[in-house]
């Protein structure tokens, strides 16, 4: 990330307005048809947000064929497998929308999701900008909803989850670090609000977890896959702010998705 903070603040405002113009598409199973052995649920880390090459249908949704869940049912020759996580999908979203596919024969699902609720996309635009006061009380918000709100909205998925699918291994992933510390950029954000915005990844990835476990999930932690591989890196794997491209600011690229995400999920499944 070489921008400066005006050029960053200029895409940032775009950013902004382009997540808040994203609906999340439903994706429901057909009516009768019987349930698939693998589904994957969630937001935009699910879909394949930044991995490129994007499947035909839904081009909200963002599904790329580079994304972890396309890459395990490719890796594991999984025949019958839906694939509902839409860019931009909330808890709410996963709900209402994406639970269609699941039923008694479903053997994995896999999800992200959590993000969009805390609200880590207007908190990213915050931060470019409007510079580190407004930053660090953008990503203050964001914690304080992971810890009032979160919990609740996801123990209600989660418990949804487990009624359509009671035989299903459910693994929920969590997200990676966006920000390499005392590293390569040379404009944008300071380290103290990169670091506050990691510590805020911290946060959200522990209540995830928390709440995943304490429903009989596991959790596949991607952070020290990505370790090195942040914005600021010297090989990063998450884009940074791009003018040219802002829906995928901020997501995984096809190394992140394959390096990143994959192998956690290969691990626990």
């Amino acid at each position: 990330m070489r921008h400066t903070r005006m050029a960053a603040c200029c895409s940032a405002l775009v950013l902004a307005t382009a997540c808040l113009a994203t609906a999340p598409a439903s994706a429901q199973g057909a009516p009768g048809a019987p349930a698939p052995g693998y589904v994957a649920l969630g937001d935009s880390y699910s879909s394949g947000v930044g991995a490129g090459d994007y499947l035909p249908g839904r081009k909200e949704c963002k599904r790329s064929s580079r994304s972890y869940p396309m890459l395990w049912a490719t890796a594991h020759h999984t025949a019958a497998f839906a694939f509902p996580a839409c860019n931009g999908a909330k808890v709410g979203d996963v709900l209402g929308g994406q639970l269609g596919a699941l039923g008694p024969r479903t053997r994995l699902v896999t999800l992200t999701v959590g993000g969009s609720d805390v609200g880590f996309g207007s908190a990213m635009a915050i931060c470019a900008l409007g510079g580190p006061v407004p930053c660090l009380a953008a990503v203050s918000q964001a914690r304080t909803i992971m810890a009032r709100a979160l919990p609740r909205s996801l123990d209600r998925l989660y418990s949804a989850i487990r009624d359509r699918a009671p035989a299903a291994h459910v693994v929920v992933l969590g997200y990676p670090h966006l920000y390499h510390l005392k590293g390569t950029c040379r404009g944008g954000l300071q380290d103290a609000e990169r670091g506050a915005i990691d510590s805020a990844v911290d946060r959200l990835d522990a209540v995830i977890a928390g709440r995943a476990t304490g429903h009989g999930f596991s959790f596949a932690d991607v952070r020290d896959a990505f370790a090195g591989h942040e914005i600021c890196s010297r090989d990063p794997w998450l884009h940074s702010v791009d003018p040219f491209a802002l829906t995928e600011s901020y997501h995984p690229t096809a190394p992140g998705q394959a390096h990143g995400y994959f192998p956690a999920l290969d691990r626990v499944s």
